[in-house]
C-alpha cells in the first residue's frame, strides 16, 4: 500500500495550512497518510528526537515523506540514518543551512549527501523566492544538487505562515507532482 507522511514545521500543528487538505486528497487517492504532532519540533535537537520519530514509522520503498518548513532538515536526518530506501522524498520551504536568528536544533551540522541520495528513490523541493525566514530558492537549489530530484520555484512566501497571516489552505501544485 502507498504510504504518506506529512511533517510540519516549528511551532505548526497538522490543522495548519495545507496538511490536514494534503492528506485527504491522498487518502482519497488510495494513500495511508500519517500526520504526526509534533510541539516540540525544532526545540529538540536533531540526534535526540530522530530516532523516537524513526521508531514510530516503518518506512519502505511505497513511502512518501512530505515535510514543510523544519519538517525538511528532519526528513534529511531520517534518510541519512535509514535502513530502507523509500519512493519519494518533498520538501516544502525547506533548508538545510542555517537560517538568520536563532539556531535551528532540527539542523545537523552535517550531511552525508550521498546516503540520504541513496534512500530515496527521488526528490522533488518547492521553494519560494520571496520565504520571509530565508527558506528560499537558494536553499532548494542547494538540496538539489547534492540530491538531484525536481526544484519548484515560486513566488509564494512561506507557503503557509501563522504570523504572517499566510493561511495557505490547499496546495493544488504539491497534489499534482507527489501524484504524478
Amino acid at each position: 500500500m502507498k504510504k504518506a507522511i506529512i511533517f510540519h514545521g516549528t511551532d505548526c500543528k497538522p490543522e495548519d495550512f495545507w496538511y490536514m487538505w494534503l492528506k485527504k486528497q491522498l487518502e482519497v487517492n488510495g494513500y495511508e497518510v500519517k500526520l504526526p504532532y509534533y510541539p516540540d519540533m525544532n526545540r529538540v535537537p536533531i540526534s535526540e528526537y530522530r530516532s523516537r520519530i524513526a521508531r514510530q514509522f516503518n518506512l519502505d520503498e511505497n513511502t512518501v515523506l512530505i515535510g514543510h518548513s523544519a519538517g525538511v532538515p528532519l526528513i534529511l536526518s531520517l534518510l541519512e540514518h535509514a535502513n530502507q530506501k523509500i519512493a519519494l522524498a518533498v520538501m516544502v520551504a525547506g533548508f538545510s543551512e542555517p537560517l538568520p536568528g536563532e539556531k535551528d536544533v532540527i539542523l545537523q551540522d552535517t550531511y552525508d549527501w550521498n546516503k540520504i541520495k541513496r534512500h530515496s528513490n527521488d526528490f522533488i523541493f518547492i521553494n519560494s523566492d520571496n520565504d520571509p525566514w530565508g527558506c528560499d530558492d537558494k536553499q532548494g537549489k542547494r538540496m538539489q544538487e547534492y540530491l538531484g530530484g525536481k526544484l519548484v520555484i515560486l513566488h509564494d512566501g512561506h507557503f503557509g505562515s501563522t504570523s504572517l497571516n499566510q493561511p495557505y489552505k490547499e496546495f493544488p501544485l504539491l497534489k499534482q507532482l507527489i501524484l504524478s
